[in-house]
């Protein structure tokens, strides 16, 4: 049986927390390492945690279903928030991490001191010069875009969870927002993180950003 409709939510809207994954090792290294789609770690003690604790967050609303990258630490993490909902998590391929190329599993110092020229172009204009043998920007918001417009649709008068990656979650936020994607490393998505997001009439509005309180 479905789940009832969501209180507070208009029969022609859909609420969707989009929450970043719980932390990896690659994530707590110090300095962190990259951490795409070809390292597929699970997550740490502490990303368990932290998964727990956006599971209690989340435990308060009425979802009527939880989407996940297939990615092993997307996956933990939108179990242990599923569990409360008694809801399976369905995987959507097109919100995976972004495709870092020869950088999976590096620091941004060593990638650098080693390819100075890839690494100026890349933060100067990552919608155009991406990961050294990945995916831009752009690229990446070309297949998530579409993807979750789709699940919001899908869920009118009902709230949704969906777990992704901080590449992912960056870029579909800045898109939102209207910052330019080549900008996208400027907003911050915390472990765990939750933005809060709201499709109405054809239109995704941003409500709230990175949400971490009850992470503290």
């Amino acid at each position: 049986m479905p789940p009832s409709p969501a209180p507070n939510v208009d029969e022609g809207a859909c609420i969707m927390y989009l929450v970043r994954h719980g932390a990896t090792a690659n994530n707590l290294a110090i300095p962190p390492l990259l951490q795409g789609r070809g390292v597929d770690l699970e997550l740490s003690d502490v990303g368990r945690q932290q998964a727990t604790c956006a599971a209690a967050l989340l435990a308060k609303q009425r979802l009527a279903a939880i989407y996940s990258s297939p990615l092993i630490r997307a996956r933990q993490t939108a179990e242990i928030i599923a569990e409360p909902h008694e809801l399976a998590v369905q995987l959507v391929p097109a919100i995976e991490e972004a495709d870092v190329g020869r950088w999976e599993g590096r620091s941004w110092k060593e990638i650098s001191r080693t390819e100075p020229e890839s690494y100026r172009q890349f933060i100067a204009d990552s919608a155009n010069h991406g990961y050294l043998g990945g995916e831009n920007m752009t690229q990446v918001l070309a297949r998530i875009a579409p993807a979750l417009a789709v699940l919001m649709q899908q869920h009118l008068g009902a709230e949704i969870a969906v777990i992704a990656h901080n590449v992912v979650n960056r870029v579909y936020v800045a898109s939102l927002l209207g910052v330019p994607i080549s900008r996208a490393r400027e907003i911050n998505q915390d472990n765990c993180g939750v933005n809060l997001i709201r499709f109405r009439r054809d239109e995704i509005k941003l409500l709230s950003l990175n949400s971490v309180f009850h992470l503290r």
